[in-house]
């Protein structure tokens, strides 16, 4: 079956705004949802669907929404089961932006969070009650790389009848089976591995139908309402993403298996954190739920801040940027930038160090991203 209505290999970048139709019938049909022809750019484009489509392929969701940034999908995930008097079980180890939606932007609407520590389930079973929305967390979190049980929150969440979402952007969806796990919802940053070169921003919401009623909030309300689907230049970017992602990220996380193994040997050096290191404490956890990669990113402890700028500054072939699992590897220092905003406090309680620097692997040789690091380490 063709994508394409002209049989074109590549899905093209249809720029339109609004469709026509022959007649009146037709377009009445098409607004209230009687067929399946688009009615407007705003809420279906041919290009964003087809990258709608193929990734609900990979992946066996009943249904995929594309959005225009990582935060717009986990802004519409949670909007979808959250209401006024509901409260939200998750964890203050999260992204900053995603923390802040939880704790401060949603509160004045009457949705409450209920921060916890998610590797204590005990705590989580006592924080879920008849008003919980949802359990939210991260596979992965980012910059803390702590892993959760997955299997052991959705039973907690669905005898409770609960949804659970996870942002599974750390690992891709291509290489794990979370629904497997009890996850119902995943949300991800497409802006990170699918865009790939760092071309594009995005959001995708893959919903495993389990909650039928979300797909429907989403769908029948929140996509027309809040005007964050994705754009199509966004969508066909990362469509050739797609094609790639496999093979990208299989030698983006032997490459980073490689650095942190390398820096375990590395001097002036006082802690490296990965999940994929044996030592790790969520090295067993981690492989049984997402096999046997262990993502792109990983996190350096030096001394003190002014040595980690230090070292940001003397770096040659990482760059100094924002932004995960870009083809360039990437070197930042999440307590003054993502995080910067935060006082001192908050961020001890996201145990977000002065001293941790992230760093996003890409696909330079490994070694060469060994003695970058070195000779940083080396000119203090």
């Amino acid at each position: 079956m063709r994508s394409d209505a002209y049989g074109s290999l590549a899905m093209p970048i249809y720029t339109n705004v609004s469709y026509e139709f022959e007649d009146a019938q037709q377009i009445s049909d098409a607004f209230t949802g009687k067929t399946k022809a688009p009615n407007y750019a705003r809420v279906e484009n041919p290009t964003v669907t087809n990258l709608e489509h193929r990734v609900r392929a990979l992946t066996g969701a009943a249904h995929v929404t594309g959005y225009n940034s990582g935060m717009a999908a986990i802004s519409n995930a949670i909007l979808s089961v959250a209401a006024q008097g509901k409260n939200i079980v998750s964890s203050r180890h999260l992204f900053g932006n995603t923390l802040s939606l939880i704790t401060a932007t949603l509160m004045p609407f009457g949705v409450k969070p209920r921060l916890r520590d998610l590797t204590d389930i005990e705590a989580v079973e006592k924080a879920v009650d008849e008003n919980t929305c949802c359990i939210f967390l991260e596979i992965v979190t980012n910059p803390q790389l702590e892993v959760a049980d997955l299997q052991a929150l959705a039973e907690i969440a669905h005898r409770k009848g609960v949804p659970v979402i996870a942002d599974s952007t750390v690992i891709p969806f291509t290489e794990t089976h979370l629904n497997s796990l009890g996850v119902d919802i995943e949300v991800v940053s497409s802006t990170k591995y699918l865009s790939g070169g760092g071309t594009s921003l995005g959001g995708l919401v893959i919903d495993y139908g389990t909650f039928p009623q979300i797909n429907k909030r989403i769908k029948g309300d929140l996509l027309y309402n809040l005007g964050a689907y994705m754009n199509p230049y966004s969508a066909y970017q990362q469509t050739l993403g797609l094609e790639t992602l496999e093979v990208r990220y299989r030698q983006q996380a032997a490459n980073a298996q490689r650095v942190a193994e390398g820096l375990q040997q590395t001097s002036g050096i006082r802690r490296v954190t990965y999940i994929g290191l044996k030592d790790n404490p969520y090295y067993e956890l981690a492989r049984k739920q997402f096999g046997p990669t262990s993502g792109a990113m990983l996190t350096l402890d030096l001394d003190s801040r002014e040595v980690c700028f230090d070292f940001i500054n003397r770096l040659r072939v990482f760059h100094r940027a924002t932004n995960l699992f870009d083809s360039r590897s990437l070197a930042i220092h999440p307590a003054s930038t993502i995080f910067g905003l935060f006082p001192e406090h908050q961020l001890e309680q996201m145990d977000v160090r002065q001293t941790t620097i992230r760093l996003s692997i890409g696909l330079e040789d490994p070694e060469d991203l060994l003695d970058d690091i070195r000779q940083a380490l080396e000119r203090q």
